[in-house]
C-alpha cells in the first residue's frame, strides 16, 4: 500500500453519512453504472460503508481490503449476502485476468496507487470495464482525510491510469477531492 492504512482503532468513522460530501451514493452509482450481472471490486472497502450502497446493484462484490480487521467490522455490522471479503493488497489481487466488469475506491487510491497496483488493475479489469476514483487531493486544504503531502493530484491519477493502458471517461477536481472515471 501508500504512505499508510487506516487505523482499524477509528474503523466506526468510516460509517460517518457526513462522507456522503466527499461522494454520494448517488454519484459513485452514476460513474459506476453497475448491471445486475457485474462483479466488481471495492479496493480498500474497510467497513463496507460504499460497498453496502454498490452490493444491491451488482451479481458479486469482493471487498478488499488489505486489513483483516477490517473486514472483522463489516462482518460484525452485517454485509449483503453477495459481498465476498478478499484480504489483499491491490497490487497483488487474487483474482483471473479480466474478472471484473468494475472497481472503485473511495478515499483509498492514496493508500495503494503505485506501478504494480496500476498493472493489477489492467490485468483484472476486463477491456470495457470501469476504474473509478475518488480521493483526496493535493490541492485540499488536508482539514479532512490524510495530510496532503500524502494526496495525488487529478493529473497523476491520470498519468497512472493512462500508462496502463486505459481511458479516461471523466476526470474532475474538487475543493478536497478528484474524481477519475477511467476505462479499460
Amino acid at each position: 500500500m501508500g504512505f499508510h492504512t487506516f487505523d482499524v482503532d477509528a474503523a466506526a468513522k468510516l460509517d460517518d453519512p457526513a462522507r456522503y460530501r466527499f461522494v454520494s451514493r448517488e454519484e459513485l452509482l452514476s460513474h459506476l453504472g453497475p448491471g445486475s450481472g457485474d462483479v466488481v471490486a471495492d479496493l480498500g472497502s474497510g467497513t463496507g460503508f460504499f460497498t453496502d450502497d454498490v452490493a444491491p446493484y451488482v451479481q458479486t462484490l469482493y471487498a478488499v481490503d488489505l486489513q483483516e480487521e477490517m473486514h472483522d467490522f463489516y462482518r460484525e455490522k452485517g454485509a449483503p449476502e453477495n459481498v465476498e471479503f478478499v484480504t489483499a493488497n491491490v497490487a497483488a489481487l487474487p483474482f483471473e485476468d479480466d474478472d471484473l466488469d468494475a472497481a472503485f475506491s473511495t478515499m483509498t487510491y492514496h493508500e495503494f496507487e503505485s506501478d504494480d497496483a496500476m498493472a493489477e488493475l489492467a490485468r483484472v479489469v476486463r477491456p470495457g470495464g470501469t476504474v473509478v476514483v475518488v480521493d483526496w487531493s493535493t490541492t485540499g486544504e488536508g482539514a479532512s482525510g490524510p495530510p496532503t503531502t500524502e494526496r495525488f493530484g487529478l493529473a497523476d491519477a491520470i498519468d497512472a491510469f493512462e500508462s496502463v493502458g486505459f481511458t479516461i471517461t471523466h476526470g474532475e477536481t474538487r475543493h478536497e477531492t478528484f474524481v477519475v472515471v477511467a476505462r479499460r
